[in-house]
């Protein structure tokens, strides 16, 4: 609807709001969609184990983020929650770019929408909720693509896909044995540069005679193995980078940087747990200080991602004709 025709659509003396008939379908047309888009993700979203979960798609995602454990931040995916809200934040950073953007329909945009209804139907059959979750993000973007074109379309792209992140994808838990071994292989190297007698052993750490009859046993189980800080990390890079970053190559290198990051996190994690076993005690160490420190590990890998994007974003140009210039002063 044209904001400058805002004040025709009410006329003194009628006792209802006139809109034409073409701001009729505008507003009617997405209304439809709305609905038939919340029948079959919400009514018929969920094929999978429905006495337990229900047929809601959406009902499923939520559940799946409300993991057992100690507070936020516990479980693989309990930062589903913000997921949305940083999408919502995003779209209104675009607000005037939305607003202003040429509109125009696009058949390329209905094509985007039946192939997520499709893909939809796939899910539903296959039982496999994930793939209607996604096909539901591919309709969220498809729609405005379709009523308004590329050049609102584009603006909306990053925070539909950022909802990918909200959706839990068990695949990434495969990756949880090797990160174990990475971890722990690291984790006793360090240890043994600071001096202490240790041995990785697979995804454990022993001290003298390093097997299970150790008094300093650590077991780098699936909580330090870094994916549940990798998933979150993940989502964090990128809305991070999207907002900050300047330049696509430098969004995708703070993205990637996730992973090295949530593992340097989940290293110094292991690192003081070690630490802590040597100079306190083994139980006391896997006690408390293990179950909280994953606030700590996360906030290691925050700090290390702010100082990575600050390195990133340097004008390495200017930098460097910078010290040719200090250079060329200090021979003179």
């Amino acid at each position: 609807m044209d904001p400058s025709a805002l004040h025709k659509l009410w006329r003194p003396g009628y006792p209802l709001t006139v809109v034409s008939r073409k701001d009729s379908v505008r507003l009617i047309l997405p209304s439809l969609l709305f609905a038939v888009g919340f029948a079959l993700f919400h009514l018929l979203g969920n094929t999978a184990d429905v006495e337990t979960w229900g047929r809601s798609a959406l009902v499923w995602m939520v559940r799946r983020w409300q993991d057992s454990g100690i507070a936020m931040g516990s479980g693989d995916y309990s930062h589903g929650f913000l997921v949305p809200l940083a999408s919502l934040y995003v779209v209104w950073t675009q607000r005037d770019a939305l607003l202003k953007a040429p509109k125009r329909g696009s058949a390329f945009g209905l094509t985007v929408v039946i192939g997520s209804l499709l893909l939809h139907y796939l899910g539903v059959k296959a039982q496999q909720t994930r793939l209607s979750l996604i096909a539901m993000i591919g309709v969220i973007w498809g729609v405005p693509f379709y009523l308004y074109g590329w050049n609102v379309a584009k603006r909306l792209l990053f925070p539909c896909a950022f909802l990918v992140f909200a959706v839990p994808l068990d695949f990434l838990e495969q990756l949880t044995f090797p990160l174990r071994l990475i971890n722990s292989r690291v984790s006793a190297d360090i240890l043994r540069g600071l001096g202490m007698d240790v041995q990785a052993n697979g995804t454990a750490i022993y001290g003298p005679p390093y097997d299970n009859t150790a008094t300093l046993k650590l077991d780098v189980a699936d909580p330090c193995s870094g994916i549940r800080s990798l998933t979150a990390m993940m989502a964090l890079t990128a809305v991070y980078g999207y907002l900050v970053m300047r330049g696509v190559w430098r969004k995708w290198a703070l993205f990637f940087a996730a992973i090295p990051l949530a593992m340097a996190g989940n290293i110094v994690r292991i690192v003081s747990i070690g630490i802590l076993s040597v100079a306190i005690n083994t139980n006391i160490a896997t006690g408390l200080p293990h179950d909280y420190a994953g606030f700590i590990v996360f906030g290691i890998a925050i700090a290390l991602m702010v100082g990575l994007s600050v390195v990133l974003n340097r004008d390495f140009k200017e930098v460097r004709d910078r010290w040719k210039r200090k250079l060329a002063s200090a021979r003179i």
